[in-house]
């Protein structure tokens, strides 16, 4: 399974308004293992960057005055994405600027290059209801190191969603872990260890601990009305 981490910075929120892409990066993963493989795009949108946008991802007029144009890296990266999953945060934002990018060169669709879209922040909002659930803070739940992330950047971007993800979809797809992860002395190898060769030894609880333990439950006991089950069951 070929799935491609995307993510892309633009002068500013609306390609309906005429902003553009100035930034592409994507990641590579095949049968949930990093190839090492990537594409990454610095582009001259052919406009002036919103200031606060490039407060965000800090790429100036200047520096991608002398950068490609979509046009001419267009075919290397749609044939690089054919056919994969592409996994984006957000994913509406980005499709919605690649879509515009490609009707400006009268190209097909964006959903018609991936053979299927993902949106990780959809998946994060059913998983975490009600809570924060951009990429930073998924990064600092799920203890992914953001820390070198001081300004967005496509590439850095997609790196950090590709770990996110990783972790977000971990026993997902099956419930068996891969052999690689029985490490010995691993928590996996130690739950897949055969322990009815093993004989356990019972200890006994001592007076003072069964008084304790009575005590415990006759308070829980009073607490709910005399409902507890145990209770029920022994009479």
């Amino acid at each position: 399974m070929r799935q491609i981490f995307l993510d892309t910075e633009t002068t500013g929120l609306s390609p309906e308004s005429g902003d553009r892409i100035v930034e592409i990066g994507c990641i590579e993963m095949v049968n949930r293992r990093l190839t090492g493989e990537h594409r990454h795009y610095y582009l001259n949108p052919e406009r002036k960057g919103n200031e606060e946008a490039i407060k965000v991802h800090g790429l100036t007029d200047a520096f991608l005055a002398d950068k490609p144009l979509f046009a001419s890296i267009a075919d290397d990266l749609i044939g690089w994405l054919e056919g994969a999953e592409i996994i984006i945060h957000n994913a509406g934002f980005d499709v919605g600027f690649l879509n515009a990018e490609l009707k400006r060169l009268k190209r097909p669709l964006f959903h018609t290059v991936a053979s299927k879209v993902t949106d990780t922040l959809v998946m994060a909002r059913e998983m975490f209801p009600g809570k924060s659930n951009s990429l930073d803070a998924l990064c600092k739940r799920l203890e992914v190191d953001n820390t070198q992330r001081t300004l967005h950047g496509a590439l850095l971007d997609a790196g950090l969603l590709a770990e996110v993800y990783i972790r977000l979809t971990r026993g997902q797809d099956s419930l068996v872990i891969h052999e690689e992860e029985h490490q010995p002395g691993s928590p996996q190898a130690v739950l897949a260890a055969d322990l009815s060769v093993f004989e356990l030894p019972v200890i006994e609880p001592d007076d003072a601990e069964l008084k304790a333990h009575e005590a415990v439950l006759a308070d829980l006991d009073k607490a709910c009305g005399g409902k507890t089950l145990w209770r029920q069951a022994v009479a």
